[in-house]
């Protein structure tokens, strides 16, 4: 696997990245930033800056917010950048409460306040607000980022790129999977193998590239490439990590999670992943399945290392922000209503690995991906956006 060193790239430069994936425009915009926090009240005089803990929202600040209401907001045709806090939804893609504190203390509401006014809006987080505010993008009009769980090797690789490479790296990944009929992973996880087929449906490949130019509604998901699908069914089965280290294995039939069982550590994290499976049906729901496209170092964040070239990432849940029709709605609790990635990576799972993906499209079969490497069809196929020898050279290495 090509892991780039973090040496590699430019310093953070926050007027290059907004001007690259929002353009440069002659009309004023307005801007805001979000953050969210598990009391609002810690907004008030920016009380939270002072505090333990905190560290995305205090990058939000130092890297964002007061180098937005200085000279780089001007250089950028931006009105002063405004500072509002949500309570945190504690869940990826959850849907936030509709009420935001500014360090005024003053409460202003998401439908009546903040999507009618901006032009711009960045949701800095530790939870993603990729659907809510992707929903909200397309009611309201504005265009905006979301940039959960920011960290130092995130700004300094994965927001330093070019995104015009980006763009054209996903690109040529995405052409060639696009119309695929479905993708088969093959993984091994304690001596035992596992098979998911995700069927696709022969549909269009779908990128994330970052570019979110004027004139379209839109919200970007930074650090964005990848090329993904909204699947139209799934069977099979594969093995899945819980946060605490529980390794378990999740039966898929007609689409969905229905079944999970321990394979090693805690049984009750496994059986409280089965009650809900049980009580609320859609949470296992299989929403995406996504292929990273960029070449980025490993950040310990899954926003950055679902973007990285070899790997693949399966999601559960809502699927409304992704063109899918799997919405708040029709979960039996707004609460489990999330889309929750589930990321096969060297780094984050060394105890799964995907000893090939394999597509079928046309009539044919293609391996896409082997032991976290593009395999060779792809490599013949990227052409020239990426470094294919070094690629190459890399499959060769030890992990």
């Amino acid at each position: 696997m090509y892991l780039p060193s973090i040496s590699e790239f430019s310093p953070f430069d926050l007027k290059r990245l907004l001007t690259t994936c929002f353009g440069q425009s002659d009309k004023l915009l307005s801007p805001c930033i979000l953050i969210d926090l598990v009391d609002i009240n810690l907004i008030k005089d920016l009380k939270f800056y002072s505090l333990d803990n905190f560290d995305v929202q205090k990058r939000a600040l130092d890297h964002f917010w007061y180098p937005l209401n200085g000279g780089i907001g001007k250089d950028l045709n931006y009105s002063n950048c405004d500072l509002y806090a949500y309570k945190s939804t504690g869940g990826s893609n959850l849907d936030p409460e509709n009420i935001l504190m500014n360090p005024s203390g003053k409460q202003f509401g998401f439908s009546e306040d903040i999507c009618p006014k901006y032009d711009l809006i960045f949701a800095i987080s530790d939870y993603s607000l990729t659907a809510p505010l992707t929903a909200m993008a397309k009611t309201h009009g504005f265009r905006g980022a979301t940039l959960h769980g920011v960290n130092d090797i995130i700004l300094n690789s994965g927001l330093s790129v070019d995104y015009t490479l980006v763009s054209r790296q996903a690109e040529s990944f995405r052409q060639i999977l696009d119309m695929a009929d479905s993708f088969t992973l093959y993984l091994e996880c304690l001596n035992q193998t596992y098979e998911l087929t995700i069927q696709c449906g022969n549909q269009t490949a779908q990128k994330s590239h970052g570019l979110c130019p004027p004139g379209l509604p839109d919200v970007a998901n930074l650090p964005a490439g990848e090329v993904y699908f909204v699947p139209t069914s799934a069977n099979g089965s594969f093995p899945f990590k819980f946060s605490d280290g529980t390794l378990a294995r999740m039966d898929v039939a007609g689409g969905k999670i229905c079944e999970c069982s321990l394979l090693s550590g805690n049984q009750d994290v496994v059986t409280d992943r089965s009650t809900q499976l049980r009580e609320d049906p859609a949470t296992g729901i299989i929403g995406e399945l996504g292929f990273g496209t960029q070449l980025l170092p490993f950040s310990g964040k899954d926003i950055q290392d679902e973007k990285i070239l070899g790997t693949c990432h399966v999601a559960t849940g809502r699927s409304d922000h992704l063109g899918g029709n799997l919405t708040p709605n029709l979960f039996k609790s707004r609460k489990n209503a999330s889309h929750d990635d589930i990321l096969f990576s060297p780094n984050k799972t060394p105890e799964i690995n995907i000893t090939k993906v394999e597509m079928s499209k046309g009539g044919t079969r293609n391996t896409i991906i082997e032991d976290f490497s593009p395999s060779d069809f792809v490599l013949n196929l990227l052409g020239s956006e990426y470094p294919v020898d070094r690629i190459s050279s890399a499959k060769a290495l030890p992990m």
